[in-house]
């Protein structure tokens, strides 16, 4: 059994062609940056054990990693970037990458909607169907039996940064 915790990154600079030809360049703004510490005290509190992160690539995914990691007290070789997780990166081959190499009691992704949406959705009903929305800055708990591409979790939490 594993702990899924999905964290949506939080609030960033607008997409803009010319200052951010690269999307993936875009970095978190202050209130982005707040929310995210705000999950982050809110996991630490909570005394959550993660043993790994899994963050997209992206600027502003990356960084809200990074401050999580940080609050959390991991060393850096438990932030692993992945480039599934990039923005219209695919959720089958993110799973097959966490029951290949990644399998441990708690894990923490971090990413971009609507991919995380459709995972939560596809791992708790089976269907990429559930009208589920993860908030900028919103964190979700699945319990996890067996890792698969299907119905294989339980949504334990669902919480907006403005909690």
């Amino acid at each position: 059994a594993m702990n899924l915790y999905i964290f949506r990154h939080a609030d960033a600079e607008i997409r803009d062609d010319e200052k951010f030809p690269d999307d993936n360049m875009r970095t978190l703004v202050k209130k982005g940056r707040n929310k995210t510490e705000k999950i982050a005290k809110f996991l630490k509190k909570r005394k959550v054990k993660v043993s790994l992160i899994l963050t997209s690539p992206s600027l502003r995914s990356l960084e809200a990693a990074k401050l999580i990691r940080k609050e959390l007290d991991l060393p850096k070789e438990q932030l692993v970037q992945l480039d599934c997780l990039l923005p219209g990166g695919s959720n089958a081959e993110l799973i097959t990458e966490i029951k290949e190499k990644y399998v441990v009691d708690a894990l923490l992704v971090v990413g971009h909607d609507p991919n995380l949406s459709l995972l939560i959705s596809q791992l708790v009903t089976g269907t990429p169907d559930l009208p589920i929305d993860l908030k900028k800055g919103g964190l979700c708990k699945l319990a996890v039996d067996e890792l698969a591409d299907g119905k294989c979790a339980k949504l334990e939490l669902l919480l907006t940064p403005n909690f």
